[in-house]
């Protein structure tokens, strides 16, 4: 992992890989290379941090090569460093490989490999891949890389440029992203559109055990049997300002504010007023199923897990259905019984999450009907899975996520209502519920012109070191949400707890230095959360509540209080979650945190 960028056309390719580089940036990464091929020869250049130090090491460099391959890595195998950082090479120095994912098999192949007389000059499992591929080349790159992906066990999106095939790139993907960007006499090669959007808006979405050769006539595309295939193009429906920062400081806070567009364009064409009910195009192949399941199994990792826990909440107050909710990673270790009747829902930011993809594989073994709800047209899940739906949020930057997550929750809101009408709920709860979500998006926008206050909150809480989040019902999963990101962007300890649960241990560690973020709005849970800041009081412990606006009562018995406006008390969470990510936000700011790419972490989390 994490970002691969290849080119090959008219132009130098040296500046087009570096601006490509930086718009894979906020994917994460901790080093950088690339490698141009130039009069017969390869030049090749690595560098450990970001991207400017790569830059930095290039000053004076007159590469003026129209092919190349330029990678971020984000380290599995190996710590950072210069050697572990991608291109990776053989004996020979011919061959230069970049490699996303991960190769289970490489101690094995690596044993065969030194065995062989081959050497080794990095810690990582990408460079067994560089040494396979010398070890079969005979004069042509392509069946190369092809008969050693053939011992590879794994995951790889990877791209290949050797020294006696100046004009030619190889790629090839098995359960990590590659798209084919289709330029005027240019081709490209991304694990990323973004990196090729101000470029070209047509790509290729590649699938497992593609093959790309990629040449000055165009590319040819063929499996690892060597069997010619077809990919159609397909359109890129985001242009380059999505994409930008558009005068915010991060493109984090940026998409905070983009909120309320991202709950109506999940909204936008789906609802039906007048009949109160969802329509969602994209599940109309399989919408006889979808109505009649009688259980579903959610499946996701990390915020899209918090999502899910909120959807168990919605689905199970709304229908009869029986909901359960998974990490993904942990799914196929269970004992799974997937009875008639069962769907199986996968939700995923990037659509290319290694655990989530796994665990749709093996449901879909198992003989369940398969959905997904992702952000990303043309990835992995949702081609794995039987139909689904699209957030259409647009291009999220900011590692942790914010606008894609509102927008899973939207599109689960109307999930619920589209099975709830088909169950017990009535035309005008219908129509009364289609009201409520209708409001949200000017609701959040009233919470967003109270940022400033916010802001002066979290320069008086920026200095603790521990935090508890507490929340019940449908607020509980907001409340793992809000510690999930303080944790993720600036590093402090944080954790969500459902509030009841809070006195059966965790009070422990209540003292003045140890505050609690408490969602406690007027709903069915408030006089119990009441009873929580209480007991945390009590002990000393500062009290920041999100409430109800006008509750002058929490206000009273609390240190802080941030207001969110009334709504229904089930649609609640969509308004909690938004001044807790300003409060991340904020308070990493004041700490001097890298925001948008926070250490250690990764986008689009691509292994297992």
């Amino acid at each position: 992992m994490c970002g691969i960028l290849c080119y090959l056309g008219k132009r130098q390719a040296l500046p087009i890989l570096l601006e490509g580089l930086r718009k894979l940036e906020y994917r994460g990464y901790d080093s950088s290379g690339l490698a141009l091929a130039e009069n017969g020869e390869i030049f090749c250049q690595k560098a450990v941090g970001k991207i400017q130090a790569l830059e930095n090491s290039l000053a004076g460099v007159q590469w003026k090569g129209s092919t190349g391959i330029a990678h971020t890595r984000w380290a599995t195998h190996g710590k950072p460093s210069e050697a572990n950082a991608h291109p990776h090479t053989d004996c020979r120095e011919k061959i230069f490989v970049i490699h996303n994912g991960i190769i289970e098999n490489f101690q094995s192949l690596k044993k065969t490999l030194l065995e062989r007389g081959h050497q080794f000059r990095s810690e990582t499992d990408s460079e067994v891949l560089a040494h396979l591929i010398e070890e079969h080349y005979q004069g042509d790159l392509a069946e190369a890389v092809r008969d050693a992906l053939g011992l590879v066990e794994g995951t790889y999106g990877i791209g290949v440029l050797s020294a006696e095939n100046p004009q030619e790139i190889v790629v090839a993907r098995k359960g990590s992203p590659l798209i084919l960007g289709i330029g005027e006499g240019e081709i490209f090669a991304a694990s990323d559109v973004s990196a090729l959007v101000s470029h070209t808006k047509e790509v290729i979405y590649l699938q497992d055990d593609d093959v790309a050769v990629i040449h000055p006539g165009g590319y040819e595309l063929s499996n690892l049997n060597s069997d010619s295939i077809l990919r159609q193009t397909q359109k890129v429906d985001w242009d380059v300002a999505a994409a930008e920062k558009q005068g915010f400081s991060h493109f984090m806070l940026k998409e905070i504010y983009e909120q309320p567009e991202a709950v109506e364009n999940a909204m936008r064409g789906r609802l039906i007023e007048e009949e109160g009910i969802s329509k969602l195009g994209g599940l109309n192949g399989v919408q006889d199923e979808f109505l009649e399941m009688e259980r579903l199994i959610i499946i996701s990792m990390g915020t899209s897990y918090y999502a899910a826990l909120l959807g168990r909440y919605i689905i199970e107050t709304c229908t009869d259905i029986a909901v359960e909710v998974d990490l993904a990673s942990e799914f196929r270790y269970r004992k799974l019984n997937m009875k008639e009747g069962t769907t199986v829902l996968a939700i995923s930011q990037s659509g290319e999450t290694a655990d989530t993809l796994a665990a749709v594989q093996e449901a879909k073994r198992k003989g369940a009907l398969v959905l997904g709800l992702v952000n990303v047209v043309g990835s992995s899940i949702a081609r794995e899975t039987d139909a689904g739906v699209y957030n259409h949020a647009g291009p999220e930057i900011g590692v942790a996520s914010t606008k894609a997550f509102i927008s899973q929750l939207t599109i689960l809101y109307l999930m619920t209502l589209a099975l709830a009408r088909h169950q017990r709920m009535s035309l005008s709860e219908g129509q009364a519920f289609i009201a409520g979500l209708k409001l949200i998006p000017d609701k959040i926008r009233r919470i967003l012109e109270s940022a400033s206050k916010i802001e002066a909150i979290a320069g008086r809480y920026h200095g603790y070191k521990n935090f508890f989040y507490l929340g019940r019902k449908f607020n509980y999963p907001i409340a793992l949400e809000g510690a999930l990101k303080l944790k993720e962007i600036s590093y402090i300890h944080a954790e969500g707890y459902a509030a009841g649960e809070m006195k059966h241990g965790p009070i422990a560690l209540i003292d003045e230095n140890f505050p609690s973020v408490c969602l406690a709005p007027r709903d069915s849970a408030y006089e119990k959360m009441v009873s929580n800041i209480q007991e945390v009081k009590a002990r000393n412990g500062p009290v920041l509540a999100i409430g109800t606006e006008g509750d002058t009562e929490l206000q009273k018995i609390c240190d802080d209080f941030i207001e969110v406006p009334a709504t229904d008390e089930i649609l609640q969470p969509l308004l909690m979650v938004v001044p807790l990510q300003l409060l991340a936000y904020y308070i990493a700011r004041e700490n001097g945190c890298e925001i948008d790419q926070p250490r250690n972490l990764a986008k689009s989390v691509t292994v297992e």
